[in-house]
C-alpha cells in the first residue's frame, strides 16, 4: 500500500472521528439549535452513505472478489460480506443500551436549564456510557473510512465528510449530561472529544491487522462489509435522527440532495 494514501486515509479518519468535538463545541458556544440543518445535514450524509455504498463501494467488492474467486463464488462472497458488516454493526448496536443510546436525540437548548433537581450521579454515568458507546460505534465506522481511502481518496473524502457529518449529534448527546453532572464544559468537552478518537484508533488496528494479508480477496470482503455497515448505520440511525431533529420532509430532501452530490462526484472522477 502506498505510503502517501496511508497518511490521506489517516487523516481523514482522524477529521471524521474529532468531529464529535464540533457537536460539544456547538452544546456550549451556540444558544439555540439549528434543528432543520441538522436535519437536512444528517438526511445529506446518509444519501452520500447509502449511494456510495450501493453503487461504488459494493461494486468495486464485487469486481475485486469475482477476479480474485470467480464469478460465482466472487458473487456470493460479496454478498455474505456485505451482510456480514450489517450483522456486525447490529450486534455492536445490540449491546448498547437504550437509555444511553448515543443517538438518543438532544439539543443544545438542555444545557441551558437548572439541574438542581437532577441526579448528577446519573448523569454522569449516562454521560460516560455514551461516550463509551459512541467510542464502540466509531471504530467499525474508522476502518471504513480508512479502508475507503486507501483504495479511493477521493472516495475517503466523501466518506470522512459524511461520517463527520453524522459525528455532531453525537458530540451533543455525551457533552450535555456531563455537563449537568459536572458544570465543567472543558470536562464535557474532553469526553466528547476523546470518544471520537476510536474511528482512528480502529483505523489504526485494522491496518496492523490486515496490511501484510492484504490482497484483492481481503480487501473485496472488507469494502463489502464496509458498504453494509454505511447502509445500516444511514437507515438506523441518520434517518431516524433526521426526521427527530426537523420536518419529515426535510431530512428526504438532505438524502436525496446527498446521492445526487455523490452521484456527479464519482461521475466527475471517471
Amino acid at each position: 500500500m502506498d505510503l502517501h494514501n496511508i497518511l490521506i486515509a489517516f487523516g481523514l479518519t482522524l477529521f471524521a472521528g474529532l468531529s464529535t468535538g464540533i457537536g460539544s463545541m456547538l452544546a456550549f458556544f451556540t444558544k439555540k439549535t439549528n434543528t432543520k440543518f441538522l436535519s437536512v445535514a444528517l438526511g445529506f450524509s446518509a444519501g452520500v452513505m447509502i449511494y456510495v455504498s450501493m453503487v461504488e463501494i459494493f461494486s468495486k467488492a464485487k469486481t475485486s472478489l469475482i477476479g480474485y474467486l470467480g464469478e460465482t463464488m466472487g458473487s456470493w462472497v460479496t454478498v455474505g460480506s456485505f451482510f456480514l458488516g450489517i450483522f456486525i454493526i447490529a450486534a455492536i448496536d445490540k449491546f448498547v443500551p437504550s437509555v444511553e443510546n448515543p443517538h438518543e436525540l438532544r439539543r443544545v437548548e438542555d444545557i441551558n436549564k437548572g439541574s438542581s433537581d437532577v441526579d448528577r450521579g446519573k448523569l454522569m454515568r449516562m454521560g460516560t456510557f455514551t461516550a463509551l458507546a459512541i467510542a464502540i460505534h466509531n471504530f467499525p465506522e474508522g476502518l471504513a473510512t480508512f479502508t475507503s481511502a486507501i483504495k479511493d481518496p477521493s472516495l475517503g473524502v466523501a466518506i470522512a465528510v459524511a461520517i463527520a457529518i453524522h459525528n455532531i449529534p453525537e458530540g451533543i448527546a455525551v457533552s450535555i449530561p456531563i455537563y449537568y453532572a459536572t458544570e465543567d464544559k472543558k470536562k464535557a468537552f474532553k469526553l466528547s472529544f476523546l470518544s471520537g478518537l476510536s474511528e482512528p484508533v480502529g483505523a489504526i488496528i485494522g491496518y496492523i491487522l490486515l496490511f501484510r494479508f492484504f490482497n484483492d480477496a481481503v480487501f473485496g470482503v472488507l469494502f463489502a462489509a464496509v458498504a453494509g455497515i454505511m447502509v445500516f448505520i444511514s437507515l438506523d440511525e441518520l434517518l431516524p435522527t433526521a426526521r427527530e431533529y426537523g420536518e419529515p420532509h426535510l431530512s428526504i430532501y438532505g438524502l436525496v440532495a446527498g446521492m445526487m452530490v455523490m452521484a456527479v462526484s464519482l461521475l466527475l472522477f471517471i
